[in-house]
């Protein structure tokens, strides 16, 4: 972030409205002093929150841009939005899916692509899934997933296929960056897409009853075959100390391995 730019940018916002900078200060929770050292480009040691807090006081949004190595992130968050999809084309492949990838549409002046479009053949089953190797703007991907269940069973027809219902899902890679974002949505998220991972892959496996629209966390880690694996988390159980003539002298029992969910 450029906060120099940044800083003059919120002063210019300022003057627009009339506001003096205690005014904004009062808006957006914050001090005078740090509406000051934010306009005068000082606002290095403040949190991403407040300055977000600042911008949103005057309509605007801050955004915490990250650059490595020119286009290097671009491609490197690109192949983990790759791997994702791939995990879920097998699995649905796996399941008696047939499936499209990157689906392109134009329906009603509507344009985009579809990350995965699955169709169960023997249930007539249509799922229109939104991958997400990390989880941008809570409202445009909300909607935009929105808008392609709308199109999805249209574009199913021109494919030959004639679904009787039609499922939501948004995969996203299950780090702790993007559950605590999610959370952060938790009641935008309930009332758009209530179902859980467990329903969602329950349904996937057999897509019987009501469809349902849900988050579908998944682990993205493979294997030296290229398959997928469990991640698995090693605890070492704590033993006793070793006494003479009891039976827990020596060495303790293994270690237990708890798997995570995928």
């Amino acid at each position: 972030m450029d906060l120099g730019r940044f800083g003059r940018a919120i002063r210019a916002l300022r003057f627009r409205r009339g506001w003096r900078q205690v005014d904004l200060a009062s808006e957006a929770g914050v001090s005078r002093t740090q509406v000051g050292r934010i306009e005068r480009g000082e606002s290095g040691t403040m949190t991403v929150d407040a300055l977000a807090r600042v911008a949103g006081a005057l309509g605007a949004r801050a955004e915490l841009r990250l650059l490595w190595h020119g286009e290097g992130l671009d491609r490197l968050l690109d192949e983990a939005h790759a791997r994702l999809v791939e995990w879920v084309v097998r699995r649905l492949q796996a399941l008696g899916w047939v499936v499209g990838v990157e689906v392109s549409f134009s329906q009603n002046g509507e344009r985009g692509s579809i990350d995965v479009l699955a169709f169960h053949p023997e249930r007539r089953a249509l799922l229109v899934i939104e991958v997400k190797s990390v989880t941008p703007d809570m409202q445009a991907m909300l909607g935009g997933l929105d808008r392609k269940a709308r199109v999805g069973p249209a574009i199913a027809r021109e494919r030959g296929w004639d679904p009787v219902t039609v499922a939501r899902a948004l995969v996203v890679g299950d780090t702790r960056t993007n559950r605590r974002r999610l959370e952060a949505h938790d009641a935008t998220i309930r009332a758009v897409l209530p179902a859980g991972t467990r329903e969602i892959t329950r349904w996937v496996t057999d897509p019987v009853g009501p469809a349902p629209a849900g988050v579908w966390f998944v682990s993205d880690v493979r294997g030296a075959d290229g398959n997928p694996v469990r991640r698995h988390r090693v605890r070492a159980r704590r033993t006793r100390p070793s006494v003479p003539g009891s039976s827990n002298s020596g060495i303790g029992p293994p270690g237990v391995h708890k798997a995570e969910a995928s």
